[in-house]
């Protein structure tokens, strides 16, 4: 809670008298002051008036303090000049506070907010990259470590998640932390379980797509589920290998999904086979094994790329023309042999994520597949 200004001893009635004054003063700057009705505010108008004036030269507008107008409850000497200078060390500078975060104004520096940082950096997180952390997601420096940080690192660690991968993680995406670990992070592991999921894969899965611990996850694997079994005559086993291996899946549009198959279909290619085999000779359980496929652009990338291989008479699978960059296919074309296929990711209990083989997409590259058809890669940059 915002710290208290004390101001001169006042009597009962002079203070509601003066409160009145200064909700007054607000409402004629455009300031609305209800949300301030419990708050303890300054004795006089003279001190609120050097408060917003403070804040105002730190950036913040008019409509940033009707954002989060308990800021006008906190003490310029005992709040906001620490926390500022706290915020400064940890790399954010004071126009960055003022445009996105001003709530953190209220937070209490010694405690919480120092507490929750030292505890990230004990783990492995960078010290550099906290300050990127917190203007991503302000809210861990408000977050207690022994009840709600501590507990998630704890069972992502038991999942058989290396701290350090944990520690990467939490820098990319440390929105993270506010999943609530009993009513959806334990729940939709379970979920994944009773979707076939092997235990042993579930490290792997939250280190490529953590964003699959806060999604509404069953109503969005019955649907895929039910998708993949009707439309491309995968059932519910193979189903759970293709989220082991790509468990972006479960939130790709099916419309996207369905443009890259139909191209395999349009060559001739029985729609009951078409999840088990490609046009270039290999095993049609080639979609599970490289379900990546279904999120490669149709026309930039696999339309033209398949021109070229059967322009050139190369038997390839799907991974090894697709899961390249334009430079390297070219290569592989040139090249008087067909090098022996990279393999997926592998993850070892207590050990640390190998991803060979995993090209990363250009930011050209991406520039030019249409927007849905980009929305996910396989691609673990932690």
């Amino acid at each position: 809670m915002p710290s208290v200004t004390w101001g001169v001893v006042q009597g009962k009635k002079e203070k509601l008298v003066n409160r009145v004054i200064i909700c007054d003063y607000l409402k004629g700057l455009g300031i609305i002051p209800d949300e301030l009705e419990s708050v303890e505010l300054p004795s006089t108008v003279e001190v609120m008036k050097e408060r917003i004036e403070f804040l105002q030269r730190m950036g913040l507008t008019i409509d940033d303090i009707n954002e989060y107008p308990l800021m006008l409850g906190c003490s310029v000497r005992k709040n906001i000049i620490p926390v500022l200078g706290y915020l400064e060390k940890i790399g954010i500078s004071r126009s960055k506070l003022g445009e996105k975060y001003p709530e953190l104004l209220g937070f209490k520096l010694e405690g919480t907010m120092s507490t929750s940082v030292a505890y990230l950096v004990s783990i492995g997180v960078c010290p550099r990259d906290i300050g990127p952390m917190v203007t991503q997601y302000p809210y861990l420096l408000g977050m207690r470590v022994g009840t709600m940080i501590k507990p998630l690192v704890d069972y992502l660690v038991s999942l058989g998640l290396p701290k350090k991968i944990v520690s990467r993680m939490l820098e990319k995406r440390p929105y993270v932390l506010g999943y609530d670990l009993q009513e959806t992070v334990k729940p939709n592991v379970d979920c994944l379980i009773s979707f076939g999921i092997r235990r042993e894969a579930l490290a792997s899965i939250v280190a490529q797509y953590p964003q699959i611990l806060g999604l509404p996850l069953k109503a969005k694997l019955s649907s895929q589920q039910y998708f993949f079994n009707l439309k491309l005559k995968i059932d519910p086993e193979r189903f759970a290998r293709v989220i082991e291996k790509m468990p972006q899946i479960v939130s790709l549009k099916q419309n996207v999904i369905m443009k890259p198959v139909q191209f395999l279909l349009e060559r001739a290619i029985p729609s009951e086979d078409a999840a088990m085999m490609s046009e270039m000779g290999r095993p049609l359980k080639e979609l599970v094994e490289f379900p990546e496929y279904f999120t490669y652009s149709l026309e930039s990338r696999i339309k033209p790329r398949y021109a070229m291989l059967k322009s050139k008479g190369i038997r390839s699978s799907l991974n090894w023309f697709l899961n390249c960059s334009d430079k390297r296919f070219e290569e592989r074309l040139e090249g008087d042999y067909i090098e022996s296929e990279s393999l997926g990711p592998s993850f070892c209990m207590g050990g640390k994520l190998d991803l060979p083989g995993c090209e990363i997409l250009s930011d050209e590259e991406d520039k030019s597949d249409d927007e849905d058809e980009v929305l996910f890669r396989r691609t673990v940059s932690l």
